[in-house]
C-alpha cells in the first residue's frame, strides 16, 4: 500500500472513520483537502439485519459481539481499498455516541488502539454531528444550514451553524419516526427491517381509507410526536376482524400519508424558526435512515420548494448509518483543531446541542439522545 499525503498546506489529510453504535459495523476513509472539499477513498459497511431479523429488532449484545467479530477486519479492507498504509493516516475518528453502549465502547476502543500505536490524533465524534456534517462532504454547502434527521433512534430538525455549533429547533417527543415505522411494520407481521416494508405495501394501498391522526399539527413548536399515531393504528388493526393484504397496504398507505402531513408541518415550522434566527438557509438537508422512504423524499421536496430554498438529500449509502460520515466529521474537527485525550468517553446519550432541553416528562427517553 502506499502512503497518503498528510503534510503541507496543499496536502490532502486522510482520516479513518469507525462507526459501531448500532447494528452496522463500518470503516472508511475520507480525503479533506486544503480547501476543505472532500472524497471518500473507502467506505465498508457490513449489516447485522440477519442476525437480528428473527428477533424483530436490534439485540444490543449480539450487535456488541458483531461489531467484535467484524470490526477489524473491515478496517483492514478499507485502509487497502484506500491504498494507504497507517502512516498516512492525519487522523482517527470513531463514533463516541450516542447508541448502543457496547458497540459504541468495541469502535472507541479500537480507534484509541489504533491511535495510540501509530501516534495519530484521536477524535471521538458524535453520531450526530457525522449525519449533519454530511451534505459538507457530499455537496460542499456552506453554513448555515437546516437539518432535518430522521432515523430508528431520532428524530430532529437542527439549526447547523458550524462544526460544534448547532441548536436544536424541534425534536420527538415520543417515539423516533424509524422506531414507529418499523413497530407498525411489526403489529402487521410485516419482516425486519420495517420501514422499507411499509413503503413497499403503502404503494398499492388506499391512503384516505383510515383516518388517522396528524400528531402536533398546527402547533408553534418544531416537536414531533409519533406514539399517538402508532396507538391509532393498532386501534384500527383489532377493529379489523382479519388483515387481508389489502387492509395491509391501506393500513401502511394511511399511516404513512399521516407521517407525511404531519412532517411537512413540523418542516415548516422548524424552517421559520430558523429563518427568525439566522436568515434564510443555504439549504434542507435530510439525513437518517427514514431518508431513504421515496415518499418522505417527495414530500420534503415540497417542504423545501415552498421555503424558497433547495433540498440535499446524500445518496442513500450516506443517509444510514456509516464510516465515511464519522470520518468526514472528524477530518472536519482536525482541520479546526478538535481532538480528543485518550480519556474520550463512550456515551450511550449525547445531545448534539449541549443547551437542548428535551421536552417535560420525556426526558429520559430516547428523545434525549
Amino acid at each position: 500500500m502506499t502512503k497518503g499525503l498528510r503534510l503541507g498546506n496543499d496536502s490532502q489529510t486522510l482520516v479513518l472513520g469507525i462507526e459501531t453504535t448500532c447494528d452496522e459495523t463500518a470503516a472508511a476513509v475520507v480525503a479533506r483537502d486544503s480547501d476543505g472539499k472532500g472524497k471518500i477513498l473507502s467506505n465498508v459497511v457490513r449489516s447485522q439485519t440477519d442476525e437480528h431479523a428473527i428477533y424483530g429488532g436490534v439485540v444490543p449484545e449480539i450487535a456488541a459481539r458483531a461489531h467484535v467479530d467484524m470490526l477489524d477486519h473491515l478496517i483492514d479492507a478499507a485502509m487497502r481499498e484506500a491504498g494507504i498504509d497507517y502512516a498516512a493516516l492525519g487522523g482517527v475518528a470513531a463514533a463516541a455516541g450516542p447508541g448502543l453502549i457496547g458497540g459504541v465502547i468495541v469502535g472507541l476502543t479500537t480507534a484509541k488502539a489504533i491511535a495510540l500505536v501509530h501516534g495519530t490524533p484521536l477524535i471521538a465524534v458524535n453520531h450526530l454531528e457525522a449525519h449533519a456534517l454530511t451534505p459538507r462532504l457530499t455537496d460542499a454547502i456552506d453554513f448555515p444550514y437546516c437539518l432535518f434527521l430522521a432515523s430508528g433512534g431520532h428524530t430532529q430538525i437542527v439549526a447547523v451553524a458550524g462544526v460544534g455549533d448547532y441548536i436544536r429547533l424541534g425534536t420527538t417527543v415520543d417515539d423516533a419516526m424509524g422506531e414507529a415505522f418499523d413497530k407498525v411494520a411489526k403489529m402487521l407481521g410485516l419482516p425486519y427491517p420495517g420501514g422499507p416494508q411499509v413503503e413497499q405495501a403503502a404503494r398499492n394501498g388506499d391512503a384516505s381509507r383510515f383516518a388517522f391522526p396528524r400528531p402536533m399539527q398546527g402547533r408553534s413548536d418544531a416537536n414531533f410526536s409519533l406514539s399517538g399515531l402508532k396507538t391509532a393504528v393498532r386501534n384500527e388493526i383489532g377493529r379489523l376482524e382479519s388483515i387481508s393484504a389489502q387492509d395491509t397496504a391501506d393500513l401502511c398507505a394511511s399511516f404513512q400519508a399521516a407521517v407525511l402531513e404531519s412532517t411537512a408541518d413540523r418542516l415548516r415550522v422548524g424552517l421559520e424558526l430558523f429563518k427568525q434566527r439566522f436568515g434564510a438557509p443555504t439549504a434542507l438537508v435530510a439525513a437518517g435512515g427514514v431518508a431513504a422512504n421515496q415518499a418522505i423524499r417527495g414530500a420534503l421536496d415540497d417542504v423545501a420548494g415552498k421555503a424558497g430554498t433547495r433540498l440535499i438529500m446524500p445518496p442513500p449509502a450516506l443517509c444510514t448509518d456509516n464510516g465515511a460520515m464519522i470520518a468526514w466529521a472528524g477530518a472536519e474537527r482536525l482541520a479546526l483543531g478538535m481532538t480528543d485525550g485518550m480519556d474520550a468517553a463512550p456515551r450511550a446519550r449525547w445531545l448534539l446541542d449541549a443547551n437542548a432541553q428535551v421536552p417535560g416528562k420525556f426526558a429520559n427517553t430516547r428523545a434525549g439522545f
